[in-house]
C-alpha cells in the first residue's frame, strides 16, 4: 500500500468546517483532538486492508515526509501495529523477493 498523502479530511468539506468551527468555539485545539485522530485511523484502516491475517504480508510506503518532519508524525508512526520500519529501499525489495 502506498499513502502518498497523511489523509487528513479537506478542510472545506462542510462536515469536518462545522466540527473544527465547534471544538474551536469551544476553546479546544481541533486539529489535535479531531483533525489527527481522525487522520490516524485512516492510516489504520489503510494497513488493515494491508495484513489482514497473521500470515500476510505487505509493505506499506508513506512518501509524505510530513510523518519524520512534524511533530505529530511520531503519533501515526505509533498507531500502527508492530512492524519493521526502514527507510532503505534494497530492504524493502529483499523482504518483497523472500518467501512467505
Amino acid at each position: 500500500v502506498i499513502i502518498d498523502r497523511l489523509p487528513f479530511a479537506v478542510p472545506t468539506d462542510p462536515v469536518v468546517a462545522a466540527r473544527v468551527r465547534m471544538l474551536t468555539e469551544e476553546g479546544r485545539n481541533a486539529f489535535a483532538e479531531y483533525q489527527i485522530p481522525e487522520a490516524v485511523l485512516a492510516l489504520k484502516q489503510g494497513f488493515g486492508r494491508l495484513v489482514r491475517t497473521r500470515t500476510d504480508r505487505g509493505v506499506l510506503a508513506i512518501l509524505d515526509n510530513r510523518i519524520q518532519r512534524m511533530q505529530y508524525g511520531k503519533i501515526f508512526i505509533e498507531s500502527l501495529p508492530e512492524y519493521r520500519l526502514t527507510r532503505n529501499i534494497a530492504e524493502v525489495q529483499r523482504f518483497m523477493k523472500a518467501p512467505s
